[in-house]
């Protein structure tokens, strides 16, 4: 990523390494879905990459949830003919622009319900404990984290999240006077699994993120996030950002609503990656997460999350965010929690990191693609109108006038 706080529109910084490879479609290459918003009005429209254009999927959906339950998707979409095609770097730019009259970008999912697997780290553990302690406070933290990681820090690596030796190392932790609900979602046997935010909430490429006016202390969360449909099974994977509010759940974690949901506070894409016979979920375990923040200031923040160093499997977070207990008829994203937790220092020594508004934040990962957003306040970010009832009202237009209508 450059110095530049612009959001890039050229497709070979968006899209996978891999997405021009088998040009035709059918062999090679990245087996890619997504939404765009149509400019002449139609609604949304599911979109594979094909040949330097966005094409028009929609008539195997209508929804991306309809795609996915298919066991046979990643093939359809591979043969699928388009009904009608955007160039790539059009339809990235006016991504990039939020030119709202044009064929833009929206995130790749639709009915899915927004999950999030929390604590998943075992250095963003100890961020959640620092800022319990600190309650909320950022000049706190540093004192803290010393201490925390003296004390703690090298007994966590290596440990998996519900072994005996977690187990063993959560009861040392309650002797020593250490115990945190952090820690105990961190190291025990049970995961940390939330609703982020509601159905169609999330911002795809180029779109605004919102911080809430009322936080001071916050950071983005790049994280994997796993598409799965009402089976249970893992079907794909893209990028996210769990834009995360420190100093509000650092007052209490009862606070998480609050921290997590906010308008324009999750952000998905750019594009899903399906799995198929040429890429699958072995491909993204060791994958390489790349963060990188641009502020207008000047302020430059680059870091990497190791996906392997994750203390759940993939298929734990997703059984226990699943199941019986947890049908999903819809189906589900699950983002697989973060890594990173910023602490470099943006103001005084010993402030920590937080956003400002105008941001560029950047979410990468070669097999994935590029995650672009600039940061604006909740307050202040379009405001989300586009449900359900949205939603439904376009697809029965559609499907009284023509797909392409």
């Amino acid at each position: 990523m450059t110095t530049s706080t612009e959001i890039s529109a050229a497709p070979s910084d968006v899209l996978p390494e891999d997405y021009a490879d088998g040009t035709d479609g059918t062999d090679g290459g990245a087996t890619l879905v997504g939404r765009v918003l149509a400019g002449d009005g139609s609604g949304p429209s599911l979109v594979t990459v094909r040949d330097g254009a966005f094409h028009d999927i929609t008539h195997l959906g209508p929804t991306l949830s309809d795609l996915l339950e298919r066991p046979d998707a990643a093939a359809v979409v591979r043969a699928a003919q388009g009904t009608r095609s955007w160039p790539l770097e059009a339809v990235l730019a006016a991504s990039a622009a939020r030119d709202t009259s044009a064929t833009r970008l929206l995130a790749p999912i639709d009915l899915q319900v927004l999950k999030a697997a929390g604590v998943t780290f075992a250095d963003s553990m100890i961020e959640r404990v620092i800022e319990e302690r600190a309650g909320g406070r950022p000049e706190a933290a540093e004192e803290i984290r010393a201490q925390i990681t003296t004390r703690v820090g090298a007994r966590l690596d290596a440990v998996r999240a519900g072994s005996p030796q977690a187990v063993e190392l959560l009861a040392w932790l309650r002797e020593e006077g250490l115990w945190s609900q952090y820690l105990e979602v961190g190291l025990g046997t049970d995961a940390e699994v939330f609703t982020k935010g509601p159905v169609l909430s999330a911002v795809g490429y180029g779109a605004q993120i919102g911080i809430a006016a009322v936080s001071e202390w916050n950071n983005p969360e790049p994280e994997l996030v796993l598409v799965v449909n009402s089976r249970g099974t893992i079907v794909g994977a893209t990028l996210g950002n769990d834009v995360n509010l420190r100093d509000i759940e650092g007052r209490s974690a009862l606070l998480l609503g609050q921290a997590k949901d906010n308008n324009a506070s999750t952000a998905v894409g750019p594009l899903v990656r399906l799995f198929d016979d040429r890429f699958g979920i072995d491909d993204i375990r060791g994958a390489h997460i790349g963060l990188a923040v641009r502020g207008e200031d000047g302020f430059e923040l680059d870091a990497s999350s190791h996906v392997g160093l994750i203390s759940r499997s993939f298929e734990d977070l997703v059984g226990q965010a699943t199941g019986a207990r947890h049908p999903y008829p819809d189906g589900l994203v699950l983002f697989t929690g973060t890594l990173f937790a910023p602490t470099q220092d943006r103001h005084e020594p010993g402030s920590g990191f937080t956003h400002h508004k105008g941001d560029l934040v950047e979410i990468a990962t070669p097999a994935l693609g590029a995650l672009r957003n600039t940061v604006t306040s909740s307050e202040n970010a379009p405001r989300w109108e586009t449900g359900i009832r949205d939603l439904y009202a376009h697809l029965s237009a559609r499907t009284a006038t023509g797909p392409s209508s």
